[in-house]
């Protein structure tokens, strides 16, 4: 082989390197992302099966089928059912903001990771 030959082939080399470098720098990115949202699925997991254990352990009544709560209700009663309907729907936002979980628009649903959520205390002071 001659010197040109020689050198030609190690900056062909080089650049195929080069290539395979950046693949491999994508492609570690890509794990370090998965990895992170795997951890935070993990954590997000073990909140949610906290909670179910504790709902299971605390023996929460069935709710009534709706055939039996619309005929025994007396024509008196549907207002106030449906003011405590609406307590009880603001009381479970509060309990789950409590829990560790966003109830603001934004976020709906996400672990709270970095402590308070403007968001969410600005609805639930609404």
């Amino acid at each position: 082989m001659e010197n040109k030959d020689i050198f030609t082939h190690i900056q062909a080399l080089d650049a195929q390197m080069g290539t395979v470098h950046g693949e491999l720098s994508k492609l570690m990115l890509e794990v370090k992302k998965l990895v992170e949202e795997n951890q935070q699925l993990r954590l997000e997991n073990e909140q949610l099966r906290k909670i179910l254990k504790r709902e299971t352990t605390e023996g929460r009544l069935p709710s009534p089928s709706s055939d039996q709560a619309d005929s025994s209700l007396p024509e008196g009663k549907e207002a106030v059912e449906a003011i405590d309907i609406v307590g009880e729907g603001y009381d479970n936002l509060a309990r789950l903001y409590h829990e560790g979980f966003h109830i603001c628009n934004v976020y709906y649903g996400h672990l709270r990771t970095e402590g308070d959520c403007l968001f969410c205390l600005s609805f639930l002071n609404k």
